[in-house]
């Protein structure tokens, strides 16, 4: 109440404000214009746009004044870094909320990772909104390091940060009324929550299934066509440009100024390395303006869209009542970012860091290692018979999630064994199950990954993060798999029996306790070892192959149990039967 009455009289003029920022051009994401106005900050809230006295004043020099940028969909996980860290990169880049999903470490160690995301992102200067994981594990069809039902999730909703349920994949369990899925959608429901959608290939009544069940959004639509469906469905539409994921330009040409409201931005899963160098929501924002969508639209859709899809009040405009969350922009089709507030605090300026606090306790995470649980592996673990000639192979779309289902003739020893063939791009592919101790290996073909030697390994494979590993020989295979076991979580490279270069992720197999800084050089190194194995360029080779295991995207994808075809959710052989 106090808070309140001093802000009405700031608001009124009869205060000064704590700080007004004077000569700005003012980006108003509700008229879709530039406006001039002091703009009077107290206690952290936009009070008031007009003429305004201040204990501090900053000149803008004629800068454009924005709103900061909301993700609406991320898993933090996937920067490979903790939340503090990835907070300080976002920042940088006008980023100071994210709608984040910790179901990449849930799928691992349960109700304990997301209590450590929610701990681990405690007071720093920037808003971390949860929505708690809907499909732990994912599916039926693979081992995953854990299950939440209905029950498990319950609790979380008292963190005033949950503000939904996340990403709700299983169709299936929707449509045929599973009790403990729809029961965490009607939770969800009750108290007043979001209810996220993921509806990878969905149409139709399918959607209609979906928003019968209240839920709302979508990030997995991947072409145009698909995306005005949803919209015409009454869905929020999210546009995704991630590492590996790229739908931006396939989605924008439906954009247009009488629906754009119902458009956000995404960057579900990037890469440390790629946000360091391009950014993220920034970076949609700017490529979005470079084909042709109006900077303010554009802002807007990074901005006041996502905060009113998830109920974020306070967030996402410039105006009375609002959080004084915005960035000052030297230039407004190239986004460029002078400096950064939050809760009207500077916390980056002219390239640096400036109110970030400097000593923040690192979370105790000693209970989220030692979670890669592995034999030791030998060449003749990835013996893959052939029976015939022909193989089903998963074959890469380069920056999408979704893979093609192809067969084709492939090269075998004389004991009937595949063998990889640089030739037709056929390497072998395995997910080695890490969390129980099974000692499951699923084996396959894949192509288009493009190594011309050695092999890569990673235990982050979504959802369920098993090991996932692709290779020329088993003999790399091997090391590389062994490599993984004995640093308990990461990346490894590894050519002619050898470790090129490997990034350690012991916070349960996904994520490093170090500094970004260390993390992302860790990342050029690897990025430097794939070179020497001839990796492609045109995608992310580690990123592309951690969706490979994911049996809810389309067409086909290997688990711990086998090959698996996400259009008849089968488990198939890998040999073509007669």
């Amino acid at each position: 109440m106090e808070k309140m009455k001093k802000r009405i009289e700031v608001a009124s003029g009869k205060s000064p404000a704590d700080l007004v920022i004077k000569n700005a051009q003012i980006v108003d994401v509700f008229s879709s214009e530039i406006i001039s106005g002091d703009v009077a900050i107290t206690d952290g809230y936009i009070v008031g746009i007009g003429d305004y006295k201040g204990i501090e004043t900053v000149d803008a020099h004629n800068r454009f004044l924005a709103p900061s940028f909301i993700d609406g969909h991320v898993h933090i996980e996937s920067s490979m870094v903790t939340p503090v860290e990835f907070s300080k990169i976002l920042l940088q880049h006008g980023i100071t909320a994210v709608i984040c999903d910790p179901h990449e470490i849930a799928n691992v160690v349960g109700e304990r990772g997301i209590e450590f995301m929610l701990h681990a992102s405690d007071d720093i200067p920037f808003d971390a909104y949860f929505m708690l994981p809907s499909c732990v594990p994912a599916t039926p069809f693979e081992n995953a390091g854990a299950t939440l039902t209905a029950n498990d999730l319950s609790p979380f909703y008292e963190y005033e940060r949950v503000i939904g349920l996340a990403e709700v994949m299983n169709y299936p369990g929707v449509m045929k009324g599973d009790h403990d899925l729809l029961s965490k959608i009607h939770e969800a429901h009750e108290r007043g929550k979001k209810v996220d959608g993921h509806a990878a290939g969905l149409k139709g009544k399918q959607l209609d299934v979906y928003m019968t069940a209240g839920i709302r959004t979508d990030h997995e639509a991947t072409t145009a066509k698909e995306a005005k469906e949803r919209l015409q469905k009454g869905m929020y539409v999210m546009i995704r440009e991630g590492t590996a994921a790229k739908e931006l330009c396939r989605i924008l040409p439906i954009v247009n100024e009488k629906n754009a409201r119902r458009f956000l931005f995404v960057t579900d899963d990037r890469h440390l390395d790629d946000i360091i160098s391009e950014g993220s929501i920034d970076y949609m924002i700017r490529k979005a303006i470079k084909k042709g969508i109006d900077p303010i639209t554009a802002i807007q859709m990074g901005s006041l869209n996502t905060a009113e899809c998830f109920g974020l009040k306070e967030q996402g405009a410039i105006a009375p009542g609002y959080k004084a969350d915005f960035v000052l922009l030297d230039d407004l089709e190239q986004i460029e970012i002078q400096s950064v507030y939050k809760n009207g605090q500077c916390v980056f300026s002219e390239g640096e860091l400036t109110d970030f606090p400097k000593e923040l306790e690192q979370k105790e995470f000693s209970h989220l290692t030692n979670t890669v649980h592995l034999p030791v592996i030998n060449e003749q673990s990835f013996h893959l018979d052939i029976v015939g000639e022909k193989a089903h192979i998963i074959e890469v779309i380069p920056n999408s999630i979704v893979t093609d289902h192809v067969i084709e003739t492939v090269q075998k020893d004389e004991r009937d064994r595949f063998i990889a063939s640089i030739e037709k791009d056929h390497l072998k592919i395995a997910v080695m199950e890490r969390h129980h101790h099974t000692g499951n290996i699923g084996l396959g073909v894949l192509k288009g990954l493009g190594l011309q030697s050695g092999a890569i390994a990673t235990t982050v494979a979504h959802d369920s993060h098993n090991l996932i590993l692709a290779g020329t020989t088993d003999k790399d295979m091997a090391v590389a798999a062994n490599a993984i076991r004995d640093m308990q979580g990461g990346l490894v490279v590894v050519d002619k029996g050898k470790v090129l270069a490997q990034l350690n992720l012991p916070i349960a197999g996904l994520m490093s306790h170090e500094p970004y800084e260390k993390v992302n050089k860790r990342l050029v190194e690897i990025n430097q070892a794939l070179d020497k194995i001839g990796a492609n360029h045109t995608f992310n080779p580690f990123l592309t192959l951690s969706f490979l295991a994911l049996p809810v995207i389309p067409s086909l994808k290997l688990t711990d149990l086998g090959l698996f075809d996400v259009n008849t959710f089968n488990h198939i052989s890998v040999s073509v039967e007669k």
